[in-house]
């Protein structure tokens, strides 16, 4: 087996901006394990707030990253990556995504196979409207024209978040889940819990720090929408801290490090009767592909990071009629579209 990575910039189409921040571009990392002629592919592009960069990432990677002797068994392969990553959970999915795209592909059999997931089940994804130049809405609209869910960033303030909503509904009735990303205080939260149920709005995510549950718990025993966390639904054990503060969770791989510790989660989520979105960072399609292939077991799926971007080098999992289709080749199911002579 050999083993290879490549940074790649990927360019937002619009600059993404959200309650603290905004970005017209990402640096990620794309490995790869080669292995008799075929190549798993993974993807890193880690977040700020979360204390992952690129730069950790490289200064793992750039001290040598060693390969087993043999692959009989998944999570042995996997496990020998993994703690190399210097717990860094975007580089440690990556090399689950390149794993199991590798492993599928020896068995012949498409990645959401080995998860028991059916594709024909996979849901329907929204298109973000992320924070920026009021201006430019009309054309961000236009362009999630064959999306009918839209998850409409919000947290910048109470006269400007209604603002957003206001034109976006002068635009379209399609259905809104917003996300305030930390953005809003308690007396916020209550007032456009109420505003949005009148909007034709699913749902509210994260609309408080992920430090202040007190408050989080006080909206959703009054809020008439559903409160879905994101930055307090890091991984598994978060679960079992939030279960009575929220209605559901938004699982991320690249928050919680591992396609298995992601099933884990939706599980536990089960059991609990909790809500189950599967979301995601601007990335390319190899980490959006990696995600689709689960989405058939979750309620929501909002997998655009591929979308929002205008230099995407891989094709994978596409948009019909609204709908994620997931590839059915053996793996990921993903190919190289850019000639970055770079990249595999």
């Amino acid at each position: 087996m050999k083993f290879s990575f490549e940074t790649y910039r990927i360019e937002c189409t619009h600059p993404f901006g959200i309650s603290r921040s905004s970005h017209s571009f990402y640096d990620i990392v794309f490995i790869y394990l080669e292995h008799n002629g075929l190549i798993g592919r993974g993807e890193a592009a880690p977040s700020n707030r979360y204390n992952e960069s690129t730069e950790r990432i490289l200064s793992v990677l750039n001290k040598g990253i060693t390969v087993p002797d043999n692959m009989d068994d998944i999570h042995e392969l996997f496990n020998h990556f993994s703690s190399q990553c210097e717990r860094i959970k975007a580089l440690e999915v990556a090399f689950s995504m390149a794993t199991l795209d590798l492993w599928c592909q020896i068995e012949g059999k498409p990645l959401y196979e080995y998860f028991n997931a059916d594709p024909k089940s996979a849901p329907q994804t929204s298109f973000t409207i992320s924070i920026g130049d009021m201006d430019l809405l009309p054309q961000k609209i236009a362009e999630a024209n064959p999306y009918d869910i839209l998850k409409v960033k919000l947290g910048t303030s109470l006269s400007n978040d209604k603002s957003i909503i206001e034109q976006i509904r002068l635009e379209t009735d399609k259905i809104i889940r917003v996300d305030a990303n930390e953005g809003w205080d308690l007396d916020t939260g209550l007032l456009m819990s109420f505003w949005l149920a009148d909007n034709n709005v699913e749902f509210i995510e994260q609309p408080f720090k992920s430090t202040n549950l007190s408050d989080t718990a006080k909206l959703k025993s009054k809020s008439p929408l559903p409160i879905i966390a994101d930055e307090n639904s890091v991984n598994s054990f978060d679960i079992l801290k939030i279960e009575n503060v929220f209605d559901g969770i938004n699982i991320k791989l690249m928050k919680c490090g591992t396609l298995f510790e992601a099933i884990k989660m939706v599980k536990m989520a089960r059991e609990r009767d909790m809500q189950i979105m599967l979301g995601c960072m601007i990335e390319s399609s190899v980490a959006i592909t990696a995600a689709a292939h689960i989405s058939p077991l979750v309620d929501y799926a909002d997998l655009d990071g591929n979308l929002l971007i205008s230099n995407d080098p891989y094709k994978g999992v596409v948009v019909e009629n609204g709908r994620l289709a997931l590839p059915s080749s053996n793996g990921l199911g993903i190919s190289l579209v850019n000639n970055d002579t770079n990249l595999m």
